[in-house]
C-alpha cells in the first residue's frame, strides 16, 4: 500500500485516468450505462484542454511539438463516439511521464550508483583527548566538516572519506573504484590517498589535505551531476521529426476521411500516430549510452558528447601519462657536489607527493623503493607546466623543468638524454642538486587503441607533448602515429588543434597543462584517474580507469548509442505509419488502434534501452 500511495503521489493524472476508467467500467454495470460514455470522453476533452494550454505555450517559445497529434486524436475520437479509445490516448499521455521515468531510471542505473558510492561521514580523532578509558576521543563528522590537517581515522572496510595522507607506516586500500584495478594497492607513510577508495582490513589514521570538496571523489560526484542534469540539444533530435510526421499523419487521416466519407477513420488513424516513442526514445537511448560509459569507467558529460564522439574523425594525444603509462622507471640520478643520490630523490620525492603530475608518484615510488623517508612540508604549491615548491625544515626545494628550477639555481646543468628518457630536476634553496632521469614506458593497450580507432574510422592522428622531440619520435613510431609537435606550451597545443580537420577532433591528456587544450577540442578527454582536477574538469569525457582503451570504447560507445537512438526513433515511426495505413483502410477499430500503440510505445523504449548494453558483438576491452 505504501509503494501504491507514493505512486498515486508521483504521478497523479496517471491515478486520475485509472480511476475514471474504473469507474466507467463499473457504470457500464448498472442502470446508468448511458452516463459512462459522458463521464470517460468529458474527461478525455479535459485533460487534452490541459495539454492543448501546454503545446501553445511551447508554439510560443518556437518549440514545434508532437502534442498537437494527442490532442486531435482525443478529441476527434470523443466526437466520433469512441470516447473509451480516447481515454486509452490519454492514459500513454499520461503515463507517458512514468514510463518515461522508469525508463531513464533503468538506463542511468551506473551512474546513480557512482553517486551513491560517495563518502558522507568521517571520523575525526580529537587530538589532545582522551576517553574514559585512557584511548584516543574521536567524533563522528559529516564529510563537509573536515578541515585541512585534522586527524581520520578510518576502519576497515571504510571509505576513505576525503583526500588525505597516510599516517601508518603501511595500509592497504582497494582503489578499484577510482583505478579499475581490482587488486589491493599498497601505500607507505606520507603517501598520498584518495577519497573514495576502501581501506583494507586494518583501521589506519591519515592527515586530511584536502577538503571534501576538493578531493577526487567529491570531484567524480560533481561530474556525474552535470552528467545527469545535462539537457543537451541532441536529446530532443526527435524534434527534427516532429514537423514532419505530424504533416505525414494529419495527412493520412485526412485523406482517409476524405476517401471513406467516415469521420470515425479520422480519428481510428490519429489514435495510432501518437508520438511517444519519438519523445521519449531519443533521451533514454542517450541516457543508456551514459550509463554503459560509466560501467567500462567514463564519465561523458551529456548527450551531446555522445553525439560528436560518434562523429570523431580526428585523434590527438598527450604522450606523458596518457600513451605512457607515466610510472616511469628510474635509470639514473646525477648528483651535484654536496649531495647524494639518495638526498636527490628524498628531496624531489617529499615535493612531489603535493603534486598532481602523473610523474609525482613515479618519484615518490621510487623513494619508497629506496625505503626513504619522506621530510616534513610545512608548505606546498604546484606551478602549471612546471614543477612542484615545496617549503621544509631545510629550506625550500624546487622540482620540475630545467628553466624553470634555474630561475633560483643558476648553477643548473643539463643531462645528458637518450631517446625516450626524461629528467627531472631538482634544487634546494638556491643550489642545484641533481637530476632524475627516468624511462616512461608505452601503455600496453596503447597500440590497440590506435589500431581501434584506425577501425572506427578515424583518420588522422598526432602526439601533441610538452616532451623533447628526442622523447616523443621513437614513442610516436611505435604506434605508428606519423604527426607529432613536440616541446609545446600549452598555448601552443590549443593552436595546433585549433587548426587540425578534419573534424570533429577527440583530445585525450591528462594533466594540468592540458585543461586549455582539453577545452578547446570538439571533444576533451581526459585520463582522470591519476591526472589533475582541471583536467577532468575541462573535459567532456572523463576515464576513472587509468587505461588508453577507454579512448576507442568512448568512440565505440558514441556510435552505438547514435545509431540505436535513431533506430528506436524509425521504429517507432515506422510501426505507427502501418498502424495507420491500416486504420485508414478501416480494418483497425479506434480502441483496438489505441492499446497497440500503447505497445508501439513500449517496443521503441525497449529498443532505446539497448544503449545499456551496446550491441551483442562488443570489442574485448569493454
Amino acid at each position: 500500500m505504501t509503494q501504491l500511495r507514493r505512486a498515486i503521489r508521483a504521478y497523479p493524472l496517471v491515478a486520475a485516468t485509472a480511476a475514471v476508467g474504473i469507474v466507467g467500467l463499473l457504470l457500464l454495470a448498472t442502470p446508468a450505462r448511458s452516463t459512462a460514455p459522458w463521464l470517460v470522453g468529458g474527461y478525455a476533452l479535459l485533460i487534452a484542454a490541459w495539454q492543448a494550454v501546454g503545446m501553445v505555450r511551447q508554439l510560443l517559445r518556437g518549440h514545434a511539438g508532437l502534442d498537437i497529434l494527442a490532442v486531435t486524436a482525443v478529441v476527434a475520437a470523443v466526437l466520433v463516439g469512441e470516447p473509451w479509445a480516447a481515454l486509452v490516448v490519454v492514459l500513454m499521455l499520461t503515463g507517458g511521464e512514468a514510463l518515461e521515468d522508469y525508463a531513464e531510471n533503468r538506463s542511468k542505473r551506473e551512474l546513480t550508483a557512482l553517486l551513491e558510492r560517495a563518502p558522507s561521514q568521517a571520523i575525526r580523532v580529537l587530538e589532545g583527548q582522551l576517553d574514559e578509558d585512557g584511548g584516543e576521543r574521536t567524533e563522528v563528522v559529516d564529510v563537509h566538516e573536515i578541515m585541512i590537517g585534522d586527524t581520520l581515522l578510518v576502519r576497515p572496510g571504510a571509505l576513505v572519506p576525503v583526500d588525505a595522507i597516510l599516517c601508518e607506516d603501511a595500509a592497504s586500500f582497494d582503489e578499484s573504484s577510482l583505478t579499475g584495478e581490482s587488486l589491493p594497492v599498497d601505500r607507505a607513510a606520507g603517501e598520498k590517498v584518495a577519497s573514495g577508495v576502501i581501506n583494507g582490513s586494518a583501521a589506519v589514521h591519515m592527515r586530511a589535505t584536502a577538503l571534501a570538496s576538493d578531493s577526487q571523489y567529491q570531484q567524480i560526484v560533481r561530474l556525474v551531476e552535470t552528467a545527469q542534469h545535462s539537457k543537451a540539444k541532441t536529446v530532443r533530435m526527435a524534434d527534427r521529426y516532429a514537423v514532419p510526421f505530424t504533416l505525414v499523419s494529419l495527412g493520412i487521416a485526412g485523406l482517409a476521411w476524405w476517401l471513406s466519407g467516415d469521420a470515425v477513420r479520422f480519428a481510428e488513424v490519429l489514435v495510432v500516430a501518437t508520438p511517444c516513442p519519438l519523445l521519449i526514445a531519443a533521451p533514454v537511448a542517450f541516457l543508456g549510452g551514459m550509463s554503459r560509459a560509466a560501467k567500462a569507467g567514463l564519465i561523458v558529460k551529456g548527450g551531446g558528447t555522445l553525439e560528436q564522439l560518434a562523429r570523431v574523425r580526428s585523434a590527438a594525444f598527450d604522450k606523458t601519462g596518457t600513451l605512457t603509462t607515466g610510472k616511469p622507471e628510474p635509470r639514473r640520478i646525477l648528483t651535484q657536489p654536496g649531495f647524494t643520490e639518495e638526498d636527490v630523490l628524498q628531496l624531489a620525492a617529499s615535493a612531489e607527493v603535493y603534486s598532481s603530475h602523473v610523474l609525482a608518484s613515479a618519484v615518490v615510488g621510487a623513494a619508497k623503493a629506496r625505503d626513504l623517508s619522506l621530510l616534513a612540508v610545512t608548505e606546498a604549491e604546484e606551478y602549471a607546466t612546471n614543477g612542484v615548491s615545496a617549503r621544509l625544515a631545510g629550506g625550500t626545494v624546487r622540482v620540475g623543468k630545467p628553466a624553470w628550477v634555474r630561475e633560483v639555481a643558476s648553477d643548473l646543468v643539463h643531462a645528458e638524454l637518450e631517446p625516450g628518457e626524461l629528467a627531472i630536476y631538482v634544487a634546494r634553496n638556491d643550489r642545484f642538486a641533481g637530476v632524475i632521469v627516468m624511462r616512461d614506458r608505452l601503455r600496453e593497450d596503447a597500440i590497440d587503441t590506435i589500431a581501434a580507432l584506425h577501425g572506427l574510422g578515424v583518420e588522422r592522428m598526432l602526439v601533441v607533448t610538452g616532451d623533447v622531440a628526442a622523447t616523443a619520435y621513437p614513442l610516436a613510431a611505435q604506434l605508428r602515429i606519423g604527426e607529432v609537435h613536440a616541446e609545446c606550451t600549452p598555448a601552443d597545443k590549443v593552436r595546433i588543434i585549433a587548426d587540425v580537420h578534419p573534424r570533429p577532433l577527440l583530445m585525450t591528456g591528462d594533466g594540468l597543462n592540458d585543461a586549455p587544450v582539453l577545452a578547446a577540442a570538439d571533444v576533451g578527454f581526459a585520463m582522470g584517474a591519476r591526472g589533475s582536477t582541471a583536467a577532468s574538469e575541462s573535459a567532456d569525457v572523463v576515464n576513472r580507469f587509468d587505461r588508453i582503451a577507454g579512448v576507442a570504447d568512448a568512440v565505440q560507445i558514441g556510435r552505438d548509442t547514435v545509431r540505436i537512438a535513431v533506430q528506436s526513433i524509425w521504429l517507432g515511426i515506422g510501426f505507427s505509419v502501418v498502424l495507420m495505413m491500416i486504420a485508414a483502410f478501416g480494418f483497425l477499430p479506434a480502441l483496438l488502434g489505441a492499446w497497440l500503440q500503447e505497445l508501439v510505445d513500449l517496443v521503441a523504449i525497449l529498443g532505446a534501452l539497448r544503449a545499456i548494453r551496446g550491441p551483442k558483438r562488443r570489442r574485448g576491452a569493454e
